[in-house]
């Protein structure tokens, strides 16, 4: 595990994103077994091996074109330099900038060296995004009602989860380099649930707004917006109403031609960088916590009635119902909205609100029209498809793999869990590169990986919790770190094994405040240890919002204001200084 980047040599060779960009050979296995690079049809059966040594790349043979010099370490569009914050008062607070947020150096895991700034080189540097929950929120089945008895189960900004995350998009593209080192930056990856509904509409929208196109974030009446927000329920924010709903006794506002604004058609420029997709379980389950199978509730998806209210004690009810992990078949909401036939509300069908099944969402990756800057598939193969996988690993960067997990559980409830087939092949993946550093991405963290439900599709397979997980990447010293997401809250843990230490990261949601993403930076600091660095990115809207811009810009900088009023535990979710801009040292293998 000799070989590194410098950070001052880095610019003489190619940029390795245009490397990456223009190969298909970045994904070097999926589901079980490997690919190194043998026809997809052959990536499910190959046994796990380790990947011929990428050729070495020269200053004299990348290219002609003058080589620009390395980029200095930075703060510009990082927590950093600033960050989003509620101005004081009370009620309806606007949003304004703040100092930015210090680094935090963790030396839990190994002793930081002093000198180890000027030494270090660079293995890797990527983003990390997570929990987008790109939202149709005119879809029917949908839980808003649940507001009657917790006001954080809907969020007044949820029609505009498409424009926060094409500026988050924006953001990304901004970044000229890694944060600490100045870098060029390698991939981009996302740790799930990128959509919240399992619905079509809203894996298209994603898969849109990453690689790059026009998405008119609308369902249902293609000429006007049919939800909560115009349903004159005073228990939604009614943007469009002089009405004295409950969110405006709050000191929300009234916005005349929101919601029009909200379903206008929105470009997305695409990340620049290569970009791979992780599965979480509101990607793979309606309502991110029921199984797949009722033949009544995937036609009430597409049809033409929705439930838009219900009493505090029936909103109680169904709340405890998934809470407790009661109705992972989705029998319990199935049997109210039967009730309830003749409280609903006309809408418009629409057969693209349908739910996606795990082959649909591999397939969607592999379409030509989502590949953008690549690779096919962002991480998914034919493999994939053939084995009915959803894991896969990848090249990080030299001497890096990258292992993308299904943490999902097929049988219901949104905590997570691992199958055996798929921990075997983890632990032979880590075994056949163990002298390579690893790290793994997941969508559940190590502490919501307690539902062991069976697997439908496996019914006798066992199902393995995140204590498990955390002990079998502990027995490999390869790995470095796991990240991932779920809690939408920052969270770093370290993890000390029985061969090896690695650190958790966990990042907060974009669709919750303060809305963030992370830069991850691998670096070897030449004294027997290694550090990961993580900065917080926002997205690239304004702070400051203007009621009277309702531009895609405008719209991205009120989703933030809007989330910011919507529950008031933003300070928890940001996580403590240890948990946001960090140095994690520790000891190289």
């Amino acid at each position: 595990m000799s070989r590194s980047r410098s950070v001052t040599s880095s610019a003489l060779g190619v940029d390795r994103r245009t490397v990456l960009a223009a190969s298909a050979a970045v994904s070097v296995s999926v589901g079980v077994g490997y690919a190194l690079r043998p026809t997809e049809s052959q990536a499910a059966s190959v046994p796990p091996q380790a990947p011929a040594p990428a050729p070495e790349t020269t200053a004299a043979s990348a290219s002609a074109s003058p080589v620009a010099a390395p980029l200095a370490p930075y703060t510009r569009g990082t927590t950093l330099a600033s960050v989003a914050a509620p101005r004081s008062g009370s009620g309806y607070r606007r949003l304004g900038s703040a100092a930015g947020w210090k680094r935090v150096v963790r030396t839990d895991l190994a002793a930081a060296g002093s000198g180890r700034a000027g030494r270090r080189t660079t293995l890797a540097a990527f983003v990390q995004l997570t929990d987008l929950h790109l939202i149709d929120s005119q879809h029917p089945l949908r839980l808003e009602y649940l507001r009657a008895a917790s006001p954080i189960s809907w969020r007044p900004h949820e029609a505009l989860t498409v424009q926060g995350a094409v500026s988050l998009i924006e953001r990304v593209n901004s970044l000229r380099a890694a944060p600490v080192t100045g870098a060029p930056l390698d991939f981009v990856v996302t740790t799930g649930d990128n959509t919240d509904n399992n619905a079509h509409t809203e894996l298209d929208w994603y898969l849109t707004v990453m690689s790059g196109g026009r998405i008119t974030p609308n369902s249902g009446d293609p000429r006007r917006y049919e939800g909560v927000q115009n349903s004159g329920i005073p228990l939604y924010w009614q943007s469009d109403s002089t009405s004295r709903d409950s969110f405006k006794q709050r000191g929300f506002p009234h916005l005349d031609g929101f919601l029009a604004a909200a379903i206008r058609e929105v470009n997305s420029p695409g990340l620049t960088l290569p970009w791979y997709s992780t599965v979480g379980n509101h990607d793979a389950m309606p309502l991110g916590c029921y199984a797949h199978g009722d033949s009544w509730l995937a036609e009430y998806a597409v049809g033409g009635r929705k439930l838009m209210e219900l009493t505090p004690a029936e909103a109680s009810r169904l709340q405890l119902s998934i809470s407790q992990d009661r109705d992972p078949r989705g029998t319990v909401i199935r049997d109210l909205l039967k009730s309830k036939t003749r409280a609903m509300r006309t809408v418009t069908p629409d057969e693209r609100r349908a739910p996606y099944t795990p082959a649909e969402h591999v397939k969607a990756h592999l379409d030509p029209a989502y590949k953008g800057v690549g690779p096919v598939g962002h991480g998914y193969t034919a493999g994939n498809l053939a084995a009915g996988t959803q894991y896969y690993t990848f090249e990080v960067a030299e001497n890096v793999i990258g292992i993308s997990l299904d943490t999902t559980d097929p049988g219901g409830h949104y905590d997570g869990s691992i199958g055996t087939a798929q921990l075997k092949w983890l632990d032979a993946t880590l075994r056949a590169h163990k002298d390579t550093y690893a790290i793994v991405f997941s969508h559940h963290t190590s502490q919501s990986m307690s539902n062991t439900r069976p697997d439908p599709a496996h019914p006798r397979e066992r199902r393995h919790t995140g204590a498990e997980l955390t002990a079998l990447l502990g027995r490999h010293r390869n790995v470095v770190a796991w990240v991932n997401g779920h809690i939408h809250r920052n969270d770093i843990t370290p993890h000390q094994g029985a061969a090896g230490t690695f650190w958790e990261v966990s990042t907060a949601s974009h669709v919750e405040f303060p809305q963030l993403a992370r830069v991850i930076e691998l670096v070897d600091n030449k004294d027997g240890t290694l550090s990961i660095h993580t900065t917080l990115i926002e997205s690239a809207a304004p702070h400051r919002t203007d009621f009277t811009d309702l531009s895609q810009t405008g719209l991205a900088a009120l989703y933030r204001e809007l989330s910011a009023n919507a529950r008031t535990d933003g300070d928890r979710l940001s996580g403590e200084p240890k948990d946001r801009n960090t140095e994690l040292v520790l000891k190289k293998a």
